[in-house]
């Protein structure tokens, strides 16, 4: 008999937060539907491969995936490492409810939380990993301020942050912490002043791959 699966989504929005505006994954509300469709076109799944390859996920190691939409990247940390303790995180509730079918379709147990990059479902220093796939451009600078500072209060010493996001083709692979092109953000300036940094080009996508240890 196959092993149960556990799938649950969680609403861990305060009061304060439940009209707080938020840009969904495929941009439009009315695009979800055509998202996963459009990431298999895109070749993303390659994106996440290289995301778990980059992060170097122990078996039974806590990840929280940001921004997880309908969950790609965290199945590929779970194909990768099936008995590692995943969350997803992500304001978009309908995306949620997607990724939460696909799980039990998959028999992959995983748990699902409606809330924002900015406040991470974890205690402190309880997750060795963070994760974030072509999400984090969607947060302003002020957000991943915070994101960066909320990982590192919930990251273990040593653990890791590992980002694929939009670059642009004057980003290089020593300039994480420089200004790069692409929804005219600065991804990852906030992410490296706390946490050190070591940056490499994709090569399926116009991104930048980013991996950051917290300190010991």
């Amino acid at each position: 008999m196959a092993a149960p699966t556990h799938v649950r989504i969680l609403d861990e929005r305060t009061p304060q937060e439940r009209d707080r505006a938020f840009l969904p994954g495929a941009g439009k509300t009315w695009l979800l539907p055509l998202y996963d469709t459009f990431s298999r076109v895109a070749g993303i799944r390659a994106l996440h491969e290289r995301a778990v390859e980059l992060a170097g996920i122990e078996p039974g190691q806590a990840v929280v995936d940001v921004g997880c939409g309908t969950g790609n990247l965290s199945f590929a940390v779970l194909a990768a490492r099936p008995d590692a303790q995943v969350t997803g995180l992500d304001p978009d509730a309908d995306a949620l409810r997607r990724a939460a079918r696909k799980a039990r379709r998959r028999r992959v147990g995983l748990t699902l939380v409606q809330g924002y990059a900015d406040r991470l479902p974890a205690a402190d220093a309880s997750l060795d990993h963070v994760v974030s796939s072509l999400a984090l451009h969607h947060v302003d600078d002020d957000g991943r301020v915070a994101f960066a500072r909320d990982a590192r209060r919930a990251l273990r010493p040593g653990g890791k942050v590992t980002i694929v996001d939009l670059g642009g083709p004057a980003s290089t692979a020593e300039d994480a912490g420089h200004p790069a092109p692409g929804h005219g953000h600065r991804p990852f300036r906030a992410l490296t002043r706390p946490m050190r940094s070591r940056v490499a080009h994709s090569r399926w996508w116009p991104a930048i791959t980013a991996t950051a240890s917290s300190r010991s």
